[in-house]
């Protein structure tokens, strides 16, 4: 059981699946939840502005003077192979999913400082695996999971030390999943065909990837830096 209590969490995405739980799980064990999103956050965040960054930090410094902990879950996928992928869509997936990732980290890297504290990074088994229509998400997620073993190095250095993970799920109900079933000519057999491609038989819950998530945050994972974690039913167990 992760605790967290007292612990201030900053969190991108947080109106999405797996921010809102994250959020959600955090307010549960007692720590404090900074969610932000596009909109319908404690605070817009727009993750690929650096402007934004800087306001939100700031607003961070002045109320709390600290983090403990960044759960940088914002992203979007987009399906397309290098053939029919337009560019624009690959920068549109590039910014979000790396820029943001890249920006939280670096500013929220000196709240962190002070206590030492957790970097969680959203990133996925398109990560570790490709797939021919997901270019853009998987030099995207690649990214982040390299991103996130420089960060994880660097934050070693720091006495005391900033931690940095990567969380790698695979299909996940909600939002996205039900984009990328839209986009088939067969909504239903696309479903179908994600969860029978998953050895357990099923997709993974946000609630499952939050958990996780609320694990690296606390001090109970102080040994774990600069992992890539799958949770993705063994679908990269074969």
């Amino acid at each position: 059981m992760a605790h967290l209590t007292d612990k201030i969490i900053l969190i991108t995405g947080a109106a999405g699946a797996v921010g809102s739980a994250v959020a959600a799980g955090v307010r549960e064990q007692g720590g404090i939840a900074i969610a932000t999103d596009l909109a319908g956050a404690d605070l817009d965040l727009d993750v690929t502005a650096e402007a934004d960054w800087q306001r939100v930090v700031d607003d961070v410094a002045a109320t709390h003077g600290h983090l403990d902990g960044l759960v940088n879950a914002a992203g979007i996928v987009a399906l397309g192979s290098i053939e029919n992928l337009d560019f624009a869509t690959w920068r549109r997936v590039l910014s979000i999913n790396l820029d943001g990732t890249f920006l939280g980290c670096k500013y929220a890297f000196p709240l962190l400082k002070p206590r030492g504290g957790s970097v969680v990074n959203l990133s996925s088994v398109s990560a570790l695996v490709g797939g021919h229509n997901l270019a853009a998400y998987n030099a995207s997620k690649g990214g982040v999971s390299l991103l996130t073993k420089s960060v994880a190095l660097l934050g070693a250095r720091s006495r005391p030390p900033i931690r940095c993970n990567a969380v790698c799920p695979s299909f996940l109900e909600g939002p996205m999943v039900d984009d990328i079933a839209k986009s088939a000519r067969d909504p239903a057999a696309a479903m179908d065909k994600m969860s029978a491609g998953i050895p357990l038989g099923r997709m993974g819950k946000p609630s499952e990837v939050a958990a996780l998530c609320l694990y690296l945050l606390s001090d109970e994972a102080a040994f774990i830096t600069g992992a890539d974690l799958p949770i993705d039913g063994g679908l990269t167990a074969r």
